[in-house]
């Protein structure tokens, strides 16, 4: 069964609505609420999650390499 997970925040009583919502939408945001929901929105295949998970894998790779490049400075 799928847990349901709810953000709450207490609204102070000198507290404006904008800075309450603006805290909600946060702490939402840090829960992964959002991300989640949009992870689930469509099923997806388990061949397309293993092709994204390799394309992931590939594009953090390749970005290490270039980091690592990057920090041992120009060759002459």
């Amino acid at each position: 069964m799928r847990e349901i997970s709810l953000s709450e925040i207490q609204v102070g009583q000198n507290e404006s609505l904008e800075q309450a919502l603006r805290r909600f939408t946060k702490r939402v945001q840090t829960d992964g609420i959002l991300m989640d929901y949009r992870k689930h929105e469509y099923y997806e295949k388990p061949s397309e999650r293993r092709k994204k998970k390799e394309a992931a894998r590939v594009r953090k790779m390749r970005k290490a390499i270039i980091k690592a490049e990057s920090r041992k400075g120009p060759s002459f």
